[in-house]
């Protein structure tokens, strides 16, 4: 893999920490983990000009980055907390599956795996649950 560019290098750090915070989560406790990450998420804004999650094969990585759901954080870190990549997990490096529907990769390979801090982040998820709880249609 080309060396991304320090400028997105910096950007997907900055966004990394601020989010983790944000959602509650914390790193994944081996550190080359998470820089592989990291370094993936800023080059696909190198080339796509969008943090693009690297964790997933696209034949189109253009057209998916139009899309949106697999844009950093993706649809499954807002709506379920869950980050396949093991960016954002729990402290002991697992990634949280408490959310997940069942029958979801995630939940099959983890198991249930609780959130520790269930106030924070999901914030798609808690729209669309009150979207459901409310008998409006889902987005």
């Amino acid at each position: 893999m080309k060396q991304p560019s320090q400028k997105n290098i910096d950007k997907m750090w900055n966004y990394a920490r601020a989010y983790a915070a944000k959602s509650g989560t914390v790193f994944h406790p081996d550190p080359e983990v998470t820089e592989a990450v990291i370094l993936g998420l800023a080059a696909n804004i190198d080339e796509v000009g969008r943090p693009l999650c690297p964790c997933n094969f696209y034949p189109d990585k253009a057209a998916e980055a139009k899309r949106r759901e697999w844009i950093c954080a993706c649809d499954e870190m807002q709506k379920w907390k869950y980050c396949h990549c093991l960016l954002f997990v729990r402290e002991d490096g697992l990634p949280i599956t408490e959310y997940l529907p069942e029958g979801h990769e995630g939940r099959e390979i983890y198991g249930l795996v609780t959130d520790p801090t269930p106030d924070k982040g999901r914030a798609l998820g808690r729209v669309l649950e009150r979207r459901e709880s409310e008998g409006s249609p889902s987005a």
